[in-house]
């Protein structure tokens, strides 16, 4: 822990076991600090300080003023209380949060574990089969292990960092480490099965482990949704202050206020020049780099996000570091890097330097084969379970004497046309009547949507509503000129809208689903559905596939933005 400018401290000093430091609050207190390990404590507003509730912290190097006497003014005691006291509250949410995952993961590996037994053995006890002469006489039940997998289990997703608050809440990362703890638990007791010969009964384990992360992957989203719904009552938050230059900063600030869902509720920014003037709206600016710290005390941060400026070396940077730590607010270093998914980034250390190193979007290869051959898997197995309301669906739209089936041409993969199928929603003559409905549009601006198009017919209203129109494009996913996930197809006319930057949709077949169908559809402005197709472009990958097709029950549920 650093004591800096905080205490008004003037030089730096190693503290060796026996040392102490004195503060002098109008107490004559003393506190030792021994070996490697200092002790935070908590401040009183009159500035005396109380020996209750001291806490370990890792560092072991101090600012202070010379040997012996630091004096510290209630003014100072009362920001280093409410500094301590944010940064406290934060720690005790991550704790309890983390917490109520372990309950949970504890429960639902219990409740696998002893299911699985229940299912395979029935209620008689089942004895260890054990081949080794040496372990013959050992009494051992599958109660036994039971509680052994799930102690282990237990283990592998500490160990597996599932819980950590870097990584809960928000992306797939948490799910991947949950799956990649518990293949790792169950590899261990293969291992050790085999070492010692037990031979342990494959139904058993084929029941407990696809159940077992089928529940804890549930669990984690349920838990998610709670975090979010806390977080939009501003519950559960970090407030961040920015700190940059100014465009740099309104960057940031738009990103981080466009997912409020991850938790970051941003107070403020401190730019070169100040200024009275928002950074955005909503997002004050509260001073300048040379009242950074007085700024930090003031608004209550318990986040510095340093979103990049040449005034800031790396020197500063470093100092910077040293007198958050003192306060226990967390420092984040945003790169200028937008919609890359976090695999494709790695930090890589050289000579000192913590380098960015991004690895390119793979379009070939065995990853995109897998990717088909899901496709081909996924559409075959749905047409043949949905065939039933394929054919009552046709038979609706035929009644009023058209053609069940709409065809239009879209752009697909490199570029390349083809007929993309739907239901028909519209009345025959829809194209002819579309020129004097031009001027009542809702879309945004590039397309075309009306909340009431006078064109769409009863039945077309229900399959808009609930997405029914698109499920003939699974036939498309099957012919090869479709995914079941993937950018928005889009039309020929639309094409001529991209930049040089937007024909990168191409690179992939488009979707029947995507990232612009459960992020609000019809409700997107232009700009944003070719940064979500951009997105998805540069980073997919089998799990944002598997949350998409996920997130898309509930959009096709709530029907948010399909008109």
């Amino acid at each position: 822990m650093q004591l800096g400018s905080l205490w008004g401290g003037t030089c730096d000093r190693q503290l060796n076991t026996g040392d102490a430091l004195r503060i002098v609050t109008g107490d004559d207190s003393t506190y030792p600090w021994g070996g490697d390990t200092l002790l935070e404590y908590p401040l009183q507003s009159s500035g005396v300080i109380k020996p209750a509730g001291l806490r370990r912290a890792r560092s072991a190097v101090v600012r202070t003023a010379p040997v012996g006497t630091i004096p510290l003014s209630p003014a100072q005691s009362s920001v280093a209380t409410r500094a301590l006291s944010t940064s406290t509250a934060v720690e005790r949410w991550r704790r309890a949060y983390a917490m109520r995952l372990i309950v949970t993961d504890a429960a639902i590996i219990t409740f696998t574990l002893f299911g699985a037994q229940l299912l395979r053995f029935g209620l008689q006890p089942e004895q260890l089969e054990l081949t080794p002469q040496a372990l013959a006489d050992l009494n051992i039940t599958y109660t036994m292990v039971s509680i052994a997998i799930a102690l282990t289990w237990m283990v592998s997703l500490s160990v597996s960092a599932t819980r950590e608050h870097h990584v809960v809440g928000s992306g797939a990362t948490e799910y991947k480490r949950v799956v990649d703890g518990s293949l790792r638990a169950f590899g261990f007791l293969a291992i050790i099965a085999f070492v010692f010969q037990l031979q342990l009964a494959r139904g058993y384990l084929l029941i407990a482990l696809p159940i077992g992360v089928g529940l804890l992957v549930l669990g984690r989203l349920v838990w998610r949704r709670w975090l979010r719904a806390q977080r939009r009552r501003g519950l559960y938050t970090q407030r961040a202050l920015l700190v940059g230059e100014r465009e740099k900063s309104e960057h940031v600030a738009r990103e981080i206020l466009g997912e409020q869902h991850h938790g970051i509720a941003v107070v403020g920014a401190v730019t070169e020049h100040g200024g009275a003037s928002e950074l955005m709206p909503g997002v004050p600016v509260l001073g300048e780099f040379s009242d950074l710290l007085r700024t930090v005390d003031a608004c209550g941060a318990d986040m510095v996000v340093i979103s990049g400026s040449d005034t800031i070396g790396p020197g500063r940077l470093r100092e910077l570091g040293w007198e958050l730590e003192s306060r226990r607010i967390d420092l984040i270093v945003a790169p200028s890097l937008t919609d890359i998914a976090g695999p494709r980034i790695h930090a890589r250390p050289v000579a000192g330097l913590s380098l960015i190193h991004v690895d390119y979007p793979t379009f070939s290869g065995w990853r995109y084969a897998s990717k088909r051959a899901f496709d081909v898997l996924g559409a075959a197995f749905a047409i043949l379970l949905l065939s039933p309301l394929l054919l009552v669906l046709s038979a609706a739209v035929r009644r009023d004497g058209a053609p069940a089936m709409f065809v239009q041409y879209r752009v697909g993969l490199n570029g390349k046309p083809f007929r993309m199928l739907k239901f028909r929603s519209m009345v025959p003559d829809a194209e002819d009547r579309l020129p004097s409905l031009i001027d009542q549009s809702d879309g945004n601006g590039v397309l075309f949507k009306m909340k009431d198009d006078p064109r769409v017919t009863r039945i077309g209203r229900t399959l808009r509503r609930f997405s029914l129109d698109e499920l003939p494009q699974l036939f498309n996913v099957l012919r090869g000129e479709m995914s079941l996930v993937g950018p928005r197809p889009p039309l020929a006319k639309e094409v001529s809208q991209y930049g040089d930057w937007g024909q990168r949709r191409f690179l992939v077949k488009p979707g029947l689903t995507g990232l612009w169908q459960v992020s609000g559809r019809s409700n997107l402005s232009w700009e944003d559905s070719v940064r979500l197709d951009l997105n998805y472009v540069e980073n997919w990958s089998f799990t944002g596939d598997a949350i998409i097709l996920w997130r898309t029950v509930r959009a096709v549920m709530i029907a948010d933005g399909a008109y």
